[in-house]
Formats: structure tokens, C-alpha cells, sequence
């Protein structure tokens, strides 16, 4: 990559339009991993009551989604979240949610490229060529990488285009097997959930919202966003209902096509593999349905570095790190010392854990990936209401948005670690608290040894007031 920066250059402006926007956060959902790999861990636990979960999943997320809208409609930022809680909840809880954002969009890019390994090995074995899995992370991460240091614009409409080609295939084949057993579509055992438990929906709704994280990240665009002040919260209510809709659909259509065999779904680790040939689709039809879903992948490592990048770029500006994550390149005007990070961060951790496999590397940083998402929405969801006292705005409803939203999140996060789960996944928690307590250490040291820069973030937020808090 060229070295031909300046540090006083700024992110392009007013480059995206609402395709873009909405591009980012669709594909850092990526809704294809849900059918073709999440949909059967949460079927595992849930059975029956699947299409519930997600639904439910869904709609706790939607008053978060209702939170960020708050103040995205109000001010708009690079790494908004972090600027956002810095406004309302002061700059040292707004460094927590930039470091526990973070790690959420680079974790969330380490497991997406894990699973994109899946992916490719299911459709290039289909006409019988193998790869190794130490490739795959490279070339992947790589031409990634690349892309978004070169273009968000271009790297955004790639993404949205995979996306909407890999979601409308699926849901034809799904549509199809559904006609196929005509008798089950309106499904008295789903609607009815014979066989779930509570508990088994509990822990299978941790697993649900991770197939929604991501669903925010339009507002890491802030600054680069036309109109984003109407532009941002559109695409993040938008993009989550149209997610939750989907994946409500994939998960009751999906047992469907296993005539409520939940256990044998639940087994499937190719679940789109075995779609395609209940549908009578031979190798050819296996090949381009996962290398569809390897495109997928490949948009949400693109979306996640984009993301986490902003995020690195946000907090260098105000420097709580290294001042360099704060420098744009003359030329693409993008972050590309962060980039440079998020993307070599995103491939080495996954090469270091090769002896564990794709799928376990999968799980593992989805899993801490998730609890970086829940804390920053747990942030954004007390500071929503706060800013709105603050500016004398305050009304009930979002109030109600904001307890659900903070009390879905926080029994989300209950509920992956009680019942205690089976080792490694019994001492994530810790290593994510872990990780947190030394980002607070960090913030600590800079309140006391360099206070000048709280201030000077909190005088400059302060200075912004008339721009950026003068909408009603």
C-alpha cells in the first residue's frame, strides 16, 4: 500500500447515498451465514421454537435500532457509537464502548473469514478440489483489505449487490421446498413449539443475535454519508427489519425442508448443501450455491474491516491510541493506517488458530464478538435517553426503548453464561472482561497522565453543539 498520506486530510464527505449506507449494515449482517451456517446452531437448542427466537431476537434489537436512531438522527460521526456515548456518557465510557466495538468488528471479521473457509471447502470439494485453510484466511483478508482501503463506495455496492444475489436465490429454494410439502406450511408443531424449552431458546437467543450484530454499523459512516442526519437511521431501522424478516423465514421454512426433523438440521454442518439436493440440484448447483455464500462471507470481512476501522480512525483523531489510526490517505481518503490494522489483526488470529478449525474459530470469536456488540449496545442504549434530558427532549417512549433494549441485551448476555457452558466457551467471558478492564486501565492512564485530551474532546463535542445538536 502507498505511504502517500497527510494528517490533517479528512474521510471523503458526502460520498455514500443510502444504498451504501444500508449496503454496510446488510452486509455485516450477512444474512446468507444464517442459512447456510448459523440457523443450525440455534435450531440445536431451540427445536421447534427457532423462528420465535429469531423473532424475538429481532424485535429486542429493533429498540436498539430505535436508540442509535435517537441520536443518528441528531449527529452523525466517523466510529459514531464511540462519539455518540462520549456526548452523553462523558469520554471515558464512550472510550469503553470504542474499544468494546472494536473488538466486536474485528472479532466479527475473524469469525466471518473462518467461516468463509467453510464455505469455499464445501463448494470447491463439490467438484472435487481441496485447499488449505491457511490460504483461504490470506487471500480473503487480503483482497478485503485492499478494497477498503481503496474505496468504501465501491466496497459497499459490492457488497450490497452479493447480498441481495445470495438472499434471493436462497429464499427461491426455500419457497420451493415449502411448496414441496405443501400440508406442513402452515405448521401446527412450529407455530405451537412442541418440543422447545426455555432454556434451550434461552441460550439459542445469544447465537440468534449474533446472526443480527453488524445491523449498526451504517453509522461508522457518518461522515462519509449524504444527508446522514436522515440517511443513517434509516438504513439501520431498515436494515433490521428487513434481517429480522429473513431470518424469521429461514429458520421456519428451513425445518420445513427437513420435515421438523430438528435434530438431523441441527447436526447439519452444510445445511444449504443438503437444501440443494432435496431440490434434485446436483454438483454444479452445490458449487454456486456456496460459492454465493463465500461471496457473503467475504462482504461481511469487508464491512467488518470497514467498520472497525472508522471505529480505530474515531478514536485516533481524539487520540485515546496511537495518533496514526487517526491519518487518511491523500489519495482514496480513507483510514488506511487503521485499515492496515483491522486487516492484519483479522488474518493473523484465525492462521494462530488453525490447530482449533475453521468451525471452532467460528464460534469462538463470534462468541467474543458478540459480547463487544451487547456492551456497546447496552452503552448506546442508556446514552440515548440520557442526551435526550440533557437537551430537555426526553419523552416516555424513549424511556420504554431504552429499558427493553438494556434488559434484552443484558438477559442476551445472562443467558451465555448460566448455565455455565462447556469449556473454552466457559472462559470467554473473562477474557472479553479481561480485555475490557485494560482498555479501562488505558482510558485511566490517559485521564491522568494527559487530561488535556478528555477536555479537548469533550471541548470540541462541546463546540459542535450548534452543527450537530440543532435538530429537533
Amino acid at each position: 500500500m502507498s505511504t502517500e498520506i497527510f494528517e490533517g486530510s479528512n474521510l471523503k464527505e458526502s460520498n455514500l447515498g443510502f444504498s451504501e449506507a444500508i449496503g454496510q449494515s446488510l452486509a455485516n449482517i450477512s444474512p446468507t451465514f444464517t442459512p447456510a451456517l448459523n440457523v443450525v446452531a440455534v435450531v440445536a437448542l431451540a427445536g421447534l421454537g427457532s423462528w420465535l427466537v429469531y423473532g424475538l431476537a429481532a424485535l429486542a434489537l429493533l429498540f436498539v435500532g430505535l436508540n442509535i436512531a435517537t441520536l443518528a438522527g441528531r449527529f452523525s460521526a466517523a466510529g459514531s457509537f464511540f462519539v455518540f456515548i462520549s456526548r452523553s456518557l462523558g469520554p471515558m465510557l464512550g472510550g469503553v464502548a470504542g474499544f468494546a466495538l472494536v473488538a466486536a468488528y474485528i472479532l466479527c471479521a475473524m469469525a466471518v473469514l473462518a467461516g468463509s473457509e467453510i464455505f469455499v471447502k464445501v463448494s470447491l470439494l463439490s467438484v472435487g478440489v481441496s485447499v488449505e485453510n491457511w490460504i483461504v484466511y490470506i487471500i480473503i483478508g487480503l483482497i478485503a483489505g485492499y478494497l477498503c482501503y481503496k474505496d468504501i463506495k465501491f466496497s459497499s455496492r459490492l457488497s450490497v449487490g452479493i447480498e441481495f444475489l445470495s438472499v434471493a436465490i436462497i429464499s427461491v429454494m426455500l419457497i420451493i421446498s415449502c411448496v414441496r410439502h405443501p400440508a406442513m406450511i402452515f405448521d401446527a408443531s412450529q407455530l405451537m413449539m412442541h418440543g422447545a424449552t426455555s432454556k434451550g431458546m434461552m441460550e439459542a437467543s445469544v447465537l440468534a443475535i449474533f446472526s443480527f450484530v453488524g445491523f449498526e454499523s451504517a453509522v461508522t459512516l457518518g461522515k462519509e454519508t449524504k444527508s446522514p442526519l436522515t440517511t443513517i437511521p434509516r438504513a439501520v431501522i431498515t436494515s433490521m427489519l428487513v434481517a429480522g424478516a429473513f431470518f424469521m423465514f429461514v429458520a421456519y421454512t428451513m425445518v420445513i425442508a427437513y420435515a421438523n426433523k430438528t435434530t438431523e438440521l441441527g447436526n447439519d454442518t452444510a445445511p444449504l448443501k443438503t437444501l440443494v439436493n432435496g431440490l434434485g440440484g446436483g454438483t454444479d448447483a452445490v458449487f454456486l450455491i456456496y460459492l454465493l455464500a463465500s461471496l457473503s462471507a467475504f462482504a461481511c470481512v469487508i464491512a467488518s474491516i470497514n467498520a472497525g476501522a472508522r471505529l480505530l480512525f474515531s478514536m485516533g483523531r481524539y487520540q485515546f491510541i496511537h495518533r496514526s489510526m487517526g491519518l487518511v490517505h491523500a489519495k482514496h481518503q480513507t483510514p488506511h493506517a487503521a485499515i492496515l490494522i483491522s486487516t492484519a489483526l483479522t488474518i493473523i488470529v484465525p492462521l494462530l488458530m488453525l490447530s482449533q478449525g475453521a468451525m471452532n474459530t467460528y464460534d469462538i470469536a463470534g462468541t467474543v464478538s458478540t459480547f463487544g456488540f451487547i456492551t456497546a449496545y447496552v452503552l448506546i442504549s442508556i446514552a440515548a435517553p440520557v442526551y435526550l434530558a440533557k437537551q430537555k427532549q426526553l419523552k416516555v417512549r424513549n424511556v420504554i426503548y431504552a429499558v427493553i433494549g438494556i434488559v434484552a441485551m443484558l438477559g442476551a448476555f445472562f443467558g451465555s453464561v448460566y448455565p455455565v457452558p462447556s469449556y473454552p466457551y466457559n472462559v470467554l467471558p473473562y477474557i472479553y472482561l479481561a480485555y475490557l478492564i485494560v482498555g479501562l486501565l488505558w482510558l485511566a492512564k490517559i485521564k491522568y497522565s494527559a487530561p488535556q485530551i478528555l477536555q479537548k474532546m469533550s471541548e470540541d463535542l462541546e463546540s459542535q453543539s450548534s452543527y450537530v445538536f440543532g435538530r429537533k
